[in-house]
C-alpha cells in the first residue's frame, strides 16, 4: 500500500523500552513505523531511564519464565545487530525463609520449564561464595545461571537507532492527546498536542505511568494501574572487598523473598558501590512530580534494609546507610497482581490499538519479548507462539485484584 507521509502501517505511542523495542520489531518485517514520544528521546520522566535493570528466569508464576528464555536470546540478536553490549552476564541466587512460598513456587516453575537450579543451604551457600553471601539458618537459597545486568538508557538507544535503521520515522516532543478511529478507511487517526495527526493502519500504545490516563481519555476504560515513585540505594563494598562483588566474576544478581522484597546487583555502574534497594515505592502522578529531595522509600523500609545487609554480606558491605540514592529515578506502574497488560483495546478499536502497560517493576528484562508480541497482535492479531490469557484487560472485571497467586 501507498502511504503520504503522515499515514503509516503502525504507529507506535510512547517511545521507552516497550515502544521502542515494539518499533523495532514492526519496522524490521518491513511495515512503514512511525514511532512517537511526548518528551525529548532518552528522557528520565518514565520508567526506562536509570543505570541498571536485573534479568532472571527465576519467577513464581510459570508463564514468565518462557518469556525470559526467549529475552535472553532477542537481546543478544539485537546486541549483534547494533554491535555493542547492552547485557552483562550474571548468575542469579534467590534467598528466602525455608517455609517461604515464593520461593518454593520459584523451584516448581524452573521444574516446570527446565531451568536448572541448585537448592542451597546455609552452610553450602557460605561455601559458594567464600562468606561474601550469608543467609540465617533457617533459610535455603537458589541459584541459576540465568542472571545479569541491563544498561536502560543504552537499551532503548539500541532499539530506536535499530528501528530507525530498518526505517522507522522517529519523532519526540509529541504528546498524543487522543486516538479516533476512522469509520471510513478504517485504521485510526493519532492526534497530537500540536495539532498532527497521523493516520495508523494500527495502533500500539506503550506510555508506560501515563497508559490509565491515555486509555480512559480514548476509550473511557479504567485500568486499575498506579504509577509509583521509586528510590535506588547504592551502599559502599568495604575496603579490599571490592572485586568480590564486581560484575563479570562469579557474584551474582539477587533477590531476597521475606518481609520485605529485596533485590540488587553487581558492582557496574558506581566503582566500589553495590545497589542493594527494596521493592515498592509511593503513589504518584506522573503529571505532577516533585522533584525535589526526599526519599520515595516507605519510612519503615530503609532500617530492615540496612538489617539485611548487615546480616547478608557478612560485614563486607557498610550497611551504615546507603552513599548514593536516586531519588525519583523512575515510576513503577503497578497492576493489582503485578501481571502485566498486553491486549487490544477492543470496543470501537477493535484489534487496531493493541495496548501494553502494567509493567510493574518487573518488565524491563522482557521488552524484546514484548516488543516482539505487540508486534505479533499489532501486524496478524495474535501472538506466535504466547498465552496471553493472564495479561488480558478483561481479568479486572472477572475479579478486582487480577490474576490469584496460590504463592500470596
Amino acid at each position: 500500500m501507498e502511504y503520504s507521509a503522515n499515514e503509516f502501517d503502525v504507529v507506535v505511542v510512547g517511545a521507552g523500552i516497550m515502544g521502542s523495542s515494539t518499533a523495532y520489531q514492526t519496522a524490521k518485517r518491513d511495515q512503514k513505523t512511525l514511532l512517537l514520544e511526548q518528551f525529548n528521546f532518552l528522557h528520565h520522566h518514565g520508567s526506562s531511564h536509570g543505570e541498571s535493570r536485573t534479568i532472571r528466569a527465576t519467577y513464581p508464576e510459570d508463564y514468565y519464565t518462557p518469556l525470559v528464555l526467549e529475552s535472553y536470546k532477542l537481546w543478544q540478536q539485537a546486541e549483534s545487530e547494533i554491535g555493542y553490549n547492552v547485557y552483562f552476564k550474571a548468575h542469579h541466587l534467590d534467598m528466602a525463609p525455608a517455609n517461604n512460598k515464593v520461593l518454593h513456587a520459584i523451584v516448581e516453575s524452573c521444574g516446570k520449564n527446565s531451568v536448572p537450579i541448585r537448592v542451597m543451604n546455609r552452610d553450602q551457600l557460605d561455601r559458594e561464595f567464600s562468606g561474601r553471601v550469608r543467609i540465617p539458618e533457617d533459610w535455603v537459597a537458589v541459584a541459576t545461571e540465568h542472571g545479569g545486568v541491563i544498561k536502560p538508557i543504552k537499551a532503548v538507544s539500541m532499539f530506536q537507532t535499530l528501528a530507525l535503521q530498518n526505517g522507522a520515522v522517529l519523532r519526540d516532543n509529541m504528546e498524543v492527546k487522543g486516538v479516533e478511529r476512522d469509520g471510513v478507511r478504517g485504521g485510526v487517526w493519532v492526534c497530537t498536542e500540536n495539532g498532527e495527526r497521523f493516520w495508523g493502519k494500527k495502533c500500539v500504545v506503550t506510555v508506560g505511568a501515563w497508559t490509565t490516563k491515555l486509555v480512559k481519555t480514548v476509550a473511557g476504560i479504567e485500568l486499575p494501574m498506579q504509577p509509583l515513585e521509586t528510590a535506588v540505594c547504592y551502599w559502599r563494598i568495604k575496603e579490599g572487598h571490592e572485586g568480590g562483588f564486581a560484575i563479570g566474576g562469579d557474584f551474582p544478581t539477587f533477590a531476597s523473598y521475606g518481609d520485605n522484597y529485596i533485590y540488587g546487583t553487581p558492582s557496574l555502574e558506581y566503582p566500589g558501590l553495590i545497589k542493594v534497594a527494596v521493592h515498592g515505592g509511593c503513589p504518584c502522578d506522573p503529571d505532577k512530580r516533585q522533584w525535589g529531595p526526599g526519599n520515595p522509600l516507605a519510612p519503615n523500609t530503609l532500617d530492615p534494609l540496612k538489617e539485611w545487609i548487615e546480616g547478608r554480606f557478612s560485614g563486607m558491605v557498610d550497611s551504615g546507610g546507603p552513599v548514593a540514592t536516586q531519588t525519583q529515578l523512575c515510576m513503577y506502574s503497578m497492576t493489582p497482581d503485578e501481571d502485566f497488560v498486553i491486549d487490544f483495546l477492543g470496543g470501537e478499536f477493535g484489534k487496531d490499538v493493541v495496548v501494553g502497560g502494567g509493567f510493574s517493576d518487573h518488565g524491563f528484562k522482557l521488552s524484546p519479548v514484548v516488543g516482539r508480541i505487540l508486534a505479533d497482535l499489532a501486524l496478524s492479531g495474535e501472538a506466535q507462539g504466547v498465552d496471553l490469557k493472564h495479561f488480558r484487560i478483561a481479568r479486572f472485571q472477572e475479579n478486582p485484584r487480577g490474576n490469584v497467586k496460590d504463592f500470596l
